[in-house]
């Protein structure tokens, strides 16, 4: 069971939801709405792009002190990366009219760059964030392990997101493919 009774792994938990669930459900709920015509905004590359400097950007220390201190940047900073992930998952599911491994690509490195992020926060040798983000109503020295839980709530919930979101459009990618090309994947010619 995963502790969440930290600052950062409650808020950690919450950028998942919005951005790995949330954001992706409303993203093809968009798609659907459309009819599937007509471009995303921008491509997966922009788009992932995007999401990587918002989600880089707001975890810089004095970037999520001053979310943590202030409840209008608090805010900012949610709806910045609630709405840089779904632009990122529109681009993903709409793009219908790019190559499918634009999408894969920006997929992966976004899932890395993710990980990454969260790797980080598991094994620093001391807490990132000062005692405005960490230590608010938590017992002396609770800090490390919040931050340990928030990175781990990144490394196992992002990864998941990005992979299955890639392993969903080869799989259409190659089932296209057959059908365009008669290919009978997996199965001998007769």
């Amino acid at each position: 069971m995963v502790d969440l009774s930290g600052e950062l792994a409650r808020h950690m938990a919450l950028h998942i939801l919005a951005m790995n669930l949330l954001a992706p459900a409303l993203a093809y709920g968009w798609f659907r709405a459309r009819d599937q015509n007509g471009p995303p905004p921008v491509g997966p590359f922009a788009a992932a792009g995007l999401q990587i400097a918002f989600l880089w950007g707001w975890h810089v220390p004095a970037a999520m002190e001053a979310a943590a201190s202030a409840p209008l940047i608090g805010m900012a900073m949610h709806v910045s990366l609630f709405l840089s992930a779904l632009l990122f998952w529109q681009a993903i599911i709409g793009n219908v009219e790019r190559p499918p491994w634009h999408a894969v690509a920006a997929m992966l490195v976004t899932g890395k760059l993710f990980c990454l992020l969260g790797i980080l926060l598991v094994f620093a040798p001391r807490t990132l964030y000062g005692p405005v983000m960490l230590h608010t109503g938590m017992p002396a020295g609770s800090g490390l392990a919040d931050q340990q839980t928030a990175g781990m709530i990144m490394v196992i919930a992002c990864p998941l997101t990005y992979v299955l979101g890639s392993i969903v459009i080869v799989r259409r990618w190659f089932m296209a493919e057959e059908r365009a090309n008669g290919w009978r994947l997996g199965r001998p010619e007769p």
